[in-house]
């Protein structure tokens, strides 16, 4: 009977002859999750300014909601009431949603700097990497072929 190659072992001696940099994966994973702490920092940020608004905008309603609920002496000061409670309304709906737009604006930028930054750093290791992994392997290639 034929005896099967052990793949095995001409794997293991393929693998040993191609140094890996195991620091170029732990530097890519700090880079990484420092990235993700900075983008975590901005969501955060801005959840926390939004519900600021929210909480704001929502006792300024119910104070709103509390003057027009009282009693009146004329039915027409309760339509006056639910007139000045919907303009009212009105002008701090719009206030809130700039004020949620420059939330989103910030968070817009914060983010694209970041990435912009991280895309800088990402491409400036990768270069790195590929230049050390190109000589490791040049070296690994003329000790294989000076070995045969």
């Amino acid at each position: 009977m034929a005896k099967t190659q052990d793949f095995t072992a001409m794997m293991k001696d393929m693998m040993g002859a191609f140094p890996v940099d195991t620091k170029v994966m732990e530097d890519a994973f700090k880079t990484q999750a420092t990235l993700n702490e900075k983008l975590a920092g901005v969501a955060l940020t801005a959840a926390e300014k939004s519900s600021e608004i929210s909480a704001k905008w929502t006792k300024e309603t119910i104070a709103k909601m509390a003057d027009m609920t009282k009693a009146k002496a004329e039915p027409a000061d309760y339509a006056k009431a639910m007139t000045d409670f919907a303009s009212a309304q009105a002008e701090v709906a719009a206030e809130n949603m700039a004020a949620f737009a420059e939330i989103a604006k910030k968070v817009q930028m914060d983010t694209v700097e970041l990435m912009m930054a991280a895309g800088k750093d990402m491409t400036e290791e990768a270069s790195a990497t590929v230049q050390k992994m190109t000589k490791d392997a040049t070296a690994a290639a003329k000790k294989a072929a000076a070995a045969k």
